[in-house]
């Protein structure tokens, strides 16, 4: 299979720095305070994979998913020189493969939901929740939803729609209106137990959403 990252995923961490002003990169980890040293996490779609780094660190154990050699590679560069508690487990899978149902503590899945038309991303979604254990939490940093007066919601449109745009073109990205995820979780069974705003300029453009598995 044709690996759609190999151009763009060697740049994406810069182009997400510099199009968020390093928001993008806080937002993934706005939740690693509730991780406890030996929870078993999982990031899906992990990418370059600083926050799966991060919950490392934290003594957690982890398990990373992608289903890009680049990003992969990308990842495992930076891990060079680093030891964590528990050896960080990679699979080289798409995440609809995954069969260890109530599995995880934590299951991410962030700046990933996105890549998806919405019938698929409803599909992986549902995934990620089957493999938070019972009472677990399933994560989700992404594109928050416009708010505000017309305005405000026009601009948070357009900075969407042009990173929707960057992607689709470079790897193939559906384009498509930003999701709502809190609604899909609570559809799927996840109380929202916290959301964490992230603001670029003057709106707030991302959000960390904690959702616990009932």
């Amino acid at each position: 299979m044709k690996d759609k990252y190999s151009i763009i995923g060697p740049l994406y961490d810069f182009l997400a720095t510099i199009y968020s002003f390093n928001q993008i990169d806080k937002c993934k980890t706005a939740m690693h305070d509730t991780i406890k040293t030996d929870d078993k996490v999982l990031f899906a779609g992990v990418g370059h994979g600083i926050d799966a780094i991060a919950a490392a660190e934290r003594g957690a154990q982890v398990t990373v998913v992608d289903l890009s050699e680049t990003m992969l590679a990308r990842f495992n560069r930076g891990l060079r020189k680093k030891e964590f508690r528990h050896p960080i487990r990679q699979l080289h899978d798409n995440i609809l493969n995954i069969d260890e149902s109530s599995s995880y503590d934590f299951v991410f899945g962030n700046f990933f939901l996105n890549v998806f038309e919405e019938e698929m991303m409803l599909e992986i979604l549902s995934q990620l929740v089957k493999l938070a254990k019972r009472k677990g939490y399933v994560v989700i940093g992404d594109f928050s939803l416009p708010t505000g007066n017309p305005v405000a919601r026009f601009f948070q449109i357009l900075y969407w729609r042009i990173a929707d745009l960057i992607f689709w073109a470079a790897a193939q990205n559906a384009l498509h209106p930003v999701y709502d995820y809190q609604k899909y979780m609570k559809q799927l069974g996840c109380k929202i137990k916290t959301v964490k705003y992230f603001r670029f300029l003057f709106d707030d453009r991302y959000y960390s959403i904690l959702g616990q598995k009932k």
